[in-house]
Formats: structure tokens, C-alpha cells, sequence
């Protein structure tokens, strides 16, 4: 089922998306909150009536860093110490405040001159959890969304932590929808720009599994009804100037589209 968050006459609301091709998708409004058992309404109004809003607002974004073997070969990091053991996961957050949806644009950070794009998978967290077992890993998961980490590359190899280069506003985009009924496991995975394709790659080529990120995560933190927990990208990261469109696509899930512009 695929779960989205919208707005429609200054009300926001969650629905299940039904039918196929962008001029037939309608909204089935839910009774309640997704997270738990809900009921859906009846009601439906056309997707082209609405706006989409980020499909959850979660109470943090945990990502992962480097956890495509190629993608950490084109930014000359290590995935393996001097000893050939692996090296353990880089996490990092992003505030609730950089977190945008699909048709939203990304501002340009006025502190950046090199704006990069990362396509991802998105985790969405179902349940709150702690010390996750690995053979529970799926009855946590709610779903799985579209995700750009978009980087200030420039700024994250200046400032040597990530904060800034990835935790400004609208660095965030997430959408178009949660995808609850996904086999994630071996996903193409693409990211656009102006329509020219930039990043290809399969989820199954990720170095530490979903399960892996969710026990590793959960051995530190408690996570949330609507946490995001973002799994890394692919190789071809590149730039993103004024006045482009990016777009993130995930077989199984949709495309997430969002234009550049300058802020302020």
C-alpha cells in the first residue's frame, strides 16, 4: 500500500494511493494515523487536487555514510581498516528541519558553492523500538519512501563533521509516498537531473543491509513512529546548480522530484 501525506483546502491528511499513471492516482483518505490500525474513508479526491507534503514528519533522520562500495571509492574514502576488517557504519543526523517533499524546492545554502545530490532508500520506522534483534527487524519497519541527502560537499570537507553540509534547510526531500508492501533487498535505484541520468545502482549492493543499519542504530538510540532512517547512495554523486530539477527514483516506490533555487 502506498501511504501519502497531503494537504487539500488548508487541511492535512493521510491517504492510500490508488490507481495507475499520474492522471489516475486518487487519494483514499485515512481514519486515523497509519502507524496503527486505521480504517480508510471512502472518501477520494484526484492526487491532482492536492499537494503532497513529505509522507512523514519524523522526530530525526539517522543516515548512513558510505555504504556503497563505489560511491565511497569516488569520494576516496575507506570501507576496510589497514587490517582489511570492515569499518563500522558512519552515522549521522538531520534535523527535522531540513526534511521537504516531493515538489519542493531545495534552497541553495548561501554558505556553499559545490551542492551535491545523493539518491536513497528511506527507511520509515512503524513502532517505537530499542536493541532491535536482527530476526525483528521487519515488524518495526512501517514502510519505504524516496530520499536526495543533498550534501554541501565543499562545506563537509572543510568543516571535517556534517552538520552543516548535510543538516541545512530543505536538504532533506522525502516522498513521494511510503511504499508499505516492498522487498527491499535488490531495488534499482537512479537519480536525474535536468532528465540526464547521474546515479544507477542496486539496493543489493549496499555493504551493510537494512537489518544490519536497524540493529546498529537501535543499539544506541530508541527510534520512533515516522523515523527515517536514510541507507546511503550509490556512485555518481554530482553537482546541483540554480535552477535545476532533480529527481529520485526507487523501482517498487516512485520518483521524488525537487527544483533548485537560490535562497532567499
Amino acid at each position: 500500500m502506498r501511504i501519502a501525506r497531503f494537504s487539500i483546502d488548508g487541511n492535512v491528511a493521510f491517504g492510500a494511493v490508488e490507481g495507475d499513471g499520474p492522471d489516475g492516482l486518487v487519494l483514499d483518505i485515512i481514519k486515523g494515523i497509519p502507524y496503527a490500525d486505521f480504517e480508510l474513508s471512502g472518501t477520494k479526491v484526484p492526487l491532482s487536487k492536492v499537494r503532497l507534503l513529505p509522507p512523514v514528519l519524523p522526530n530525526k533522520v539517522v543516515a548512513i555514510g558510505r555504504n556503497y562500495a563505489e560511491h565511497a571509492k569516488e569520494l576516496g574514502n575507506a570501507i576496510v581498516d589497514d587490517q582489511g576488517r570492515p569499518e563500522p557504519p558512519v552515522a549521522f543526523f538531520k534535523p527535522t528541519t531540513s526534511v521537504i517533499g516531493s515538489g519542493d524546492s531545495i534552497e541553495y545554502p548561501s554558505f556553499s558553492d559545490e551542492l551535491h545530490h545523493e539518491a536513497e532508500l528511506a527507511v520509515v520506522i512503524g513502532r517505537m523500538c530499542r536493541e532491535v534483534p536482527r530476526e525483528r527487524v521487519k515488524d518495526v519497519i512501517f514502510g519505504y519512501t524516496c530520499a536526495n541527502d543533498v550534501t554541501a560537499r565543499d562545506v563537509q570537507k572543510r568543516e571535517k563533521q556534517w552538520a552543516r553540509a548535510k543538516g541545512f534547510d530543505t536538504s532533506c526531500p522525502l516522498g513521494p509516498w511510503v511504499e508499505t508492501e516492498l522487498d527491499p533487498s535488490d531495488l534499482a535505484i537512479q537519480a536525474t537531473v535536468n532528465g540526464e541520468q547521474r546515479q544507477l545502482g542496486r539496493t543489493a549492493d549496499m555493504i551493510r543491509s537494512i537489518e544490519d543499519l536497524v540493529v546498529h542504530i537501535t543499539e544506541a538510540m530508541t527510534l520512533l513512529p515516522g523515523d527515517v532512517i536514510l541507507t546511503g547512495t550509490p556512485a555518481g554523486v554530482g553537482p546541483l546548480n540554480v535552477g535545476d530539477e532533480v529527481a529520485v527514483t526507487i523501482e517498487g516506490i516512485g520518483t521524488l522530484t525537487n527544483k533548485v533555487i537560490k535562497r532567499g
